[in-house]
């Protein structure tokens, strides 16, 4: 089980009432729930391997390079050195370092990468798994890793994760009218507003899947834009022209790396904390006493 972490703690943080409070009156709602929500995934699917993929750079340059807009709306600081910081509400930053504390207090694997987006993460963990993975992600953009052969699928939360659409191929192909393996072009194709990708002006969602359908990939539609012979109307084609420089480079940026350069770690799901003691001042200090008094026998039943 592969863990779009922030894409969890964002949900906890909106999702949890901000009145949920450590003793001293520092709101832990994110921390809290992300517990809880680690609780319910491994109670509802036992994984034997838990690993929360982490962004280590959620923008990273050589996305930034070839499409400057790059969640450019987003960034709250810019830096010379280092990953650009995010736009994050004020009381959701100071709890982040305490869920890196907590999942190593736990023992749960917490891996990210050098340059990478933890969605990179995910996508080579998919690509060096031996058997069935599932990622849990609120991010479309991993409906690109789904493969029905292989057992990967998403879960992807609705309201809280024990109420998760599974999605595999098929619902893919029922909702989007493209294959898994065709997301990612389909996605480049579309555009994304909330990443900043521009898409193809007048191509939508159902533009761009009947597009992909019809010419099988990226590629294909933009040599039926070519072809004078080809069905695509005077518009159509003239916007694919014209989004050439975009187009040369949106696959790239949408398409998640399949080789980020991890670390060594041991993605095994403990069944008790390793380190009890750390694990027993954090719970103090933060009130965390219920999230843990849930997860722990949780961890030891699996």
């Amino acid at each position: 089980m592969l863990l779009d972490t922030a894409s969890l703690y964002f949900r906890a943080y909106f999702g949890v009432p901000d009145s949920v409070r450590a003793p001293d009156g520092t709101p832990v709602n994110a921390v809290r729930g992300l517990l809880d929500f680690i609780a319910r995934l491994v109670q509802d699917h036992r994984p034997d391997d838990l690993v929360a993929c982490w962004d280590d750079d959620w923008r990273p340059q050589w996305r930034v390079d070839l499409i400057p807009s790059y969640k450019a709306h987003r960034v709250a600081v810019e830096t010379e050195t280092g990953p650009d910081e995010e736009e994050i509400p004020d009381t959701l930053s100071p709890q982040v370092p305490v869920i890196e504390a907590v999942l190593a207090a736990l023992g749960i694997a917490r891996v990210g990468a050098a340059g990478y987006e933890a969605d990179d993460v995910i996508g080579t963990l998919t690509a060096r798994a031996t058997g069935p993975v599932d990622i849990v992600t609120g991010d479309r953009d991993l409906f690109q890793l789904v493969d029905d052969a292989r057992e990967v699928r998403v879960l992807y939360p609705r309201k809280g994760v024990g109420d998760c659409d599974l999605v595999d191929g098929k619902l893919i192909a029922g909702k989007y009218g493209v294959r898994p393996d065709q997301y990612a072009d389909f996605a480049a194709l579309r555009g994304d507003a909330s990443d900043g990708l521009p898409g193809v002006k007048g191509i939508g969602e159902k533009t761009a899947a009947q597009l992909i359908t019809e010419y099988g990939d990226l590629a294909g539609v933009r040599a039926a834009a070519v072809d004078r012979t080809s069905k695509l109307t005077p518009a159509k084609r003239r916007g694919i022209v014209e989004a050439a420089a975009y187009l040369d480079v949106a696959p790239t940026v949408v398409r998640v790396a399949s080789d980020a350069p991890l670390p060594e770690f041991d993605p095994a799901l403990p069944a008790a904390p390793r380190d009890p003691a750390a694990l027993e001042a954090l719970v103090a200090r933060w009130g965390l006493g219920g999230a843990a008094g849930r997860l722990l026998p949780v961890l030891a039943a699996r």
